[in-house]
Order: C-alpha cells, then structure tokens, then sequence
C-alpha cells in the first residue's frame, strides 16, 4: 500500500476545488419575496421569522430572511464616517417556496403587515431588483459608499475651519460628487455665497 504524502498547500487546494461556487441571489432555489414590516422592527421580524420557520418545519420552503444594507458615509463633529443603514426601511427579504402554508406562516409572523405585491398574490422580485438590493457575489468590490450629508440645503451650519471660521450660514447648494457645498454666508451685512468643503463646516 503506497501512502501519498500531501503537503498542506495541496490539500488546501483540494479543498478549494471542491468547494461549491456562491451562487447569485437569483440563482439559489425559491423566490424572493418583500415583506412589509413595522418601522423599526425589521431585525425582530427578521429573528421571528427564522425561529418560526424552524419550529413549523418549514426550513425546506422558507430559506433566507434579509435586511438589505448599505454602508453610507456622513459627516459627524467635522469627521467622515462610515455607518451601515437599511436600504430599505420598513422592509424585509424573504427568499422561499410560496404555498398556502408558507404564505400563512410569513404573514402571521409577530411585526409582518404582508406581503408587497400587486393584487391578492405576493410578485417576487425580479433579477434586476435582487441586482439593485443585494448586488453579486462575486463582484464584491468595495465600492465606494454612498454619502449621505447629516444637513440638507436650507440648514444652518457653522464654519468651523479657514478665513470663514465662526462664521454662520445656510446651506444654498450641496455637491456631493466633489464634497463640497455652497454656503451664504453674511458678511458686512450681505449674504455672500462661498464654496467650502463637507469637512469646513458642522450643523447648528
């Protein structure tokens, strides 16, 4: 009996090999379903739905619960900062089999108020909305996060850095391509417009 001997880099890539592929969203099986939920209790649905599922047996048609997230940056005390918030507020994904069992067993879960769907019958999503919501695994680029300003034009901010230091004003415009805002602000006694990057100025 002759014995093989294998070095760790080769058994690694062995395991490599067999390993299965990720599938896209829209590749595993069952459909993906939106669930209305109330506000804010998206992760208890989430957490109802899943011990649910277990405990009616139902694991083989009721197989994924999601909340989309997104990671979007905003500007706190003059800082960058990079929060991960629901893409969706107020809604859930749920990847299944629909039946009439399934359908009874999501839409009387604790916090569900139905199903999103045309008509009587849940629609699942489609390829391009699983694209939008949940993206490719294997375009798991870190893409660059949305930004998403802690003001908005109208608001009053103060200066907080250059000529304009201490200064208050109120936002006119809001560039977010280039990080930058135009803000009015009042000098001798004139409203003066004057361009400023997100980091120059914090919210009153």
């Amino acid at each position: 009996m002759n014995d093989v001997d294998v070095t760790p880099e080769e058994a690694t890539e062995a395991v490599a090999e067999i390993e299965e592929p990720v599938l896209a969203p829209w590749e595993k099986p069952g459909d993906w379903y939106v669930i209305h939920s109330y506000s804010g209790h998206e992760k208890k649905v989430q957490a109802n739905l899943e011990t649910r599922s277990r405990s009616m047996h139902l694991e083989d048609r009721i197989f994924e619960v999601l909340i989309p997230m997104e990671d979007v940056v905003e500007i706190k005390n003059g800082k960058k900062v990079t929060v991960a918030k629901k893409m969706l507020p107020g809604y859930v994904l749920v990847r299944m089999y629909l039946d009439d069992e399934t359908w009874y067993a999501v839409r009387n879960t604790p916090g569900v108020t139905g199903f999103v769907g045309s008509g009587v019958k849940p629609v699942p999503l489609s390829r391009r909305e699983l694209r939008r919501f949940l993206g490719e695994p294997e375009k798991e680029q870190k893409k660059a996060a949305a930004f998403k300003p802690e003001w908005e034009v109208g608001d009053s901010v103060r200066v907080i850095t250059g000529p304009f230091a201490d200064f208050n004003g109120s936002i006119e415009s809001i560039n977010l391509d280039q990080s930058k805002v135009v803000v009015l602000v009042n000098i001798f006694g004139r409203d003066t417009p004057v361009e400023l990057g997100f980091e120059d100025i914090h919210k009153n």
